[in-house]
């Protein structure tokens, strides 16, 4: 399984990039390189990372898409690629958390996220079912 972070690294390896260069040449703070790279930012926003792949003249999914082995943050089997896309830039922003004024915990952060992404799928199931198109019926649902 390879991260969006691991995948970064390989190609800068590659190309024989600096992180100092890259975050110059991609107007990214270096900070910001630094922690997508540390893996401190796990869900790093789609607009740097965009920024990464037209750097490496690449496609933006041959950073992020995620290795067979990888999990998809269990997402149902229904969930399409855009289904995923649409849930992963609910969730990608990296603003601090805080609870009473005060930043939670990595951990908790985690568990909030984990709970945020059920509550999202379950509402985008119902969406579907409520909105979406109304899939023909087959042999099998008449039975």
């Amino acid at each position: 399984m390879s991260s969006i972070a691991e995948r970064i690294e390989a190609v800068m390896k590659e190309r024989k990039v600096s992180r100092y260069k890259l975050a110059k040449d991609t107007g990214i703070p270096y900070t910001t390189v630094t922690q997508i790279l540390n893996g401190r930012t796990k869900n790093p926003q789609i607009t740097a990372l965009q920024k990464i792949a037209d750097y490496f003249d690449m496609q933006l999914d041959q950073l992020t898409k995620e290795t067979e082995e990888a999990p998809k943050h269990n997402a149902p089997e229904w969930a399409s690629t855009k289904d995923l896309a649409d849930i992963k830039k609910i969730l990608e922003e990296d603003q601090p958390v805080l609870f009473d004024g005060v930043p939670i915990t990595d951990d908790t952060r985690q568990r909030a996220m984990d709970i945020l992404t059920g509550l999202l799928w379950e509402a985008k199931e119902l969406n579907k079912k409520t909105y979406g198109r109304k899939k023909k019926a087959t042999p099998k649902d008449k039975e």
